[in-house]
């Protein structure tokens, strides 16, 4: 009989594990995150917060912005990759502790994107240089954070 903890693990995934791989929607990464962090997961990623991510998450956009400079575009896509990976990972870490879900955060920047292009999608004049649209994000985001101040107090 061989002992279990001499012999290597495969590297061929199982079936639904290869399902998964192939898989290009972010609901499959969403729950290849969950399966990672379950009771017989990864026991790296298991262990991991917030706080032990951070560095990860500064790594990670470093490595974009380098793929960026350099114009090496499959890099690129493997290392916006690893940032959405983070993205799922604090998220599923916070839908545990019972704060937000992938979802909400997905919602939150969908109505931000909404909310600061009312030249885009709402009755707002159209602007029509770059110029306009930042100093009309910078007017947008500043009333944003009043009001949430004001609701904090």
């Amino acid at each position: 009989m061989k002992d279990a903890s001499k012999t290597k693990p495969s590297a061929r995934p199982s079936a639904a594990g290869a399902r998964l791989a192939r898989s290009g929607s972010l609901r499959s990464l969403d729950r290849i995150m969950k399966i990672l962090l379950d009771p017989g997961g990864c026991p790296w990623d298991r262990r991991q917060s917030h706080a032990t991510l951070v560095k990860y998450l500064r790594e990670e956009a470093g490595e974009v912005a380098c793929a960026v400079r350099k114009k090496d575009w499959r890099n690129l896509k493997e290392e916006l990759g690893d940032v959405l990976l983070q993205v799922v990972f604090h998220s599923e870490l916070a839908r545990r502790a019972g704060r937000f879900t992938l979802a909400d955060v997905i919602r939150t920047v969908n109505s931000k994107m909404v909310r600061r292009h009312p030249h885009v999608f709402g009755r707002a004049g159209k602007l029509s240089t770059p110029a306009q649209v930042l100093r009309e994000w910078a007017k947008i985001k500043k009333a944003e954070k009043k009001r949430a101040a004001g609701k904090k107090a």
